[in-house]
């Protein structure tokens, strides 16, 4: 039996860890974090740390995995890579290639070097360089940490007045204690996030998504919806796959599933955002299963075990598909989820992750959402009604 390690323990690790079992894997888990969902459904658990590599590759050596993943977890990619290196074990690629994708100052010199669209930005960890710097520069800019996930210390920053109080923000939310701040790219229809897959450096499969954004709540760069098919053009949708497998080239990428951010702006130019070589947080594998039938997430387990991985064949999309994320603008206690009438007959699944009386937090990151519903619509036009106000069909009720 063969033994797959995942790192992490959050509830999106559940159906990666019911897919290597269908496969007749031993699964362990690890994190600092014990009492984290996914534990309870893995073989084995270990409390080590996934940002300290060394110990997850002592752990790993003495438990002779066969495979190590960190699906939807950002913060486990690198060590993943780093322990698959030492160990020789399947990867998605090199180290370096993966660091590079795993941090946003370097992923940004790396499509300027190799001449991919790419907004105007600079790193930073001095707080005066930075002021400095962008006292006479365009505003609006977007103030981000280079090493953090889910939307955490990202801020639009309007005028040079914002812009001390959003570099401190993102410095709380970065690890190595440095910010990229990089030009507002003004989008002509939604921004995309979803699950693409490659096999042996080959880009076999690639989704885009309509990604929905709540302005009235705390984080309005918090994703809060995403709905199947894209909206961005054709022409660039095209564009967009070619360049993604030029960029899985270069960076001598294998097989893998990516979480992919693209958007078109209205000049129509497309830009690669962010890639990530792992699944998705939000359920986005799972959507695209929901929508096409592809399981991206027994592929990923496959790759990370070394096997042949099934073939795969994107089919088109079976209606229009709508995830809505389920989360408070304000924190309180969990009273109830209230749910309109005139909804239900679209709704395939409500995943609801709290209980009555249960603390919740306001929506500034992904990690304060509450749950999820998967909507299918037979036409556009219905689903879009729906997501226009989606807060008014799934209302979260506090005490």
């Amino acid at each position: 039996m063969k033994k797959l390690l995942l790192l992490g323990g959050s509830r999106y690790l559940i159906p990666v860890i019911d897919a290597a079992k269908q496969l007749g894997c031993h699964v362990i888990t690890c994190d600092y974090l014990p009492d984290n969902i996914a534990h309870q459904h893995s073989d084995e658990y270990h409390n080590v740390s996934i940002i300290d590599k060394e110990k997850v590759l002592d752990l790993s050596q003495k438990l002779q995995i066969d495979g190590i993943m960190s699906f939807a977890v950002d913060p486990g990619v690198a060590t993943a890579a780093y322990v698959a290196e030492k160990m020789n074990l399947p990867s998605p690629g090199p180290l370096k290639s993966i660091e590079t994708l795993q941090n946003k100052a370097l992923f940004r010199e790396f499509l300027k070097k190799y001449d991919f669209n790419v907004p105007f930005s600079k790193s930073y960890n001095d707080i005066d360089n930075a002021l400095r710097d962008f006292e006479v520069e365009k505003y609006p800019v977007i103030v981000k940490p280079v090493d953090s996930a889910g939307s955490k210390g990202v801020k639009r920053v309007n005028a040079y007045e914002e812009l001390d109080l959003a570099i401190q923000n993102a410095l709380k939310f970065s690890p190595s204690k440095t910010f990229i701040i990089e030009e507002f790219l003004e989008t002509k229809v939604d921004s995309s996030d979803s699950d693409c897959f490659s096999i042996n450096g080959d880009l076999v499969a690639v989704t885009f998504s309509a990604q929905r954004f709540d302005k009235n709540s705390p984080n309005p760069y918090t994703p809060s919806a995403y709905s199947w098919p894209s909206s961005i053009s054709k022409e660039n949708q095209n564009y967009l796959k070619a360049e993604l497998q030029r960029l899985i080239k270069l960076l001598n990428l294998k097989s893998s599933v990516y979480n992919i951010e693209v958007r078109e702006t209205i000049d129509q130019k497309a830009y690669i955002m962010e890639v990530s070589p792992r699944g998705g947080g939000n359920r986005l594998s799972e959507m695209i299963k929901y929508a096409t039938g592809t399981d991206f997430i027994k592929s990923a387990v496959q790759a990370a075990l070394g096997e042949a991985i099934d073939e795969i064949q994107l089919k088109d999309f079976k209606g229009f598909w709508a995830e809505i994320i389920l989360y408070s603008n304000t924190s309180g206690s969990f009273k109830k989820l209230i749910v309109d009438e005139n909804i239900k007959n679209n709704i395939v699944e409500v995943d609801l992750w709290v209980i009555a009386d249960e603390s919740v937090n306001a929506f500034n990151g992904a990690n304060d959402a509450i749950g999820t519903v998967v909507l299918h619509f037979e036409n556009k036009s219905d689903m879009e009604n729906v997501l226009q106000d989606y807060t008014k069909y799934f209302q979260v009720e506090l005490i």
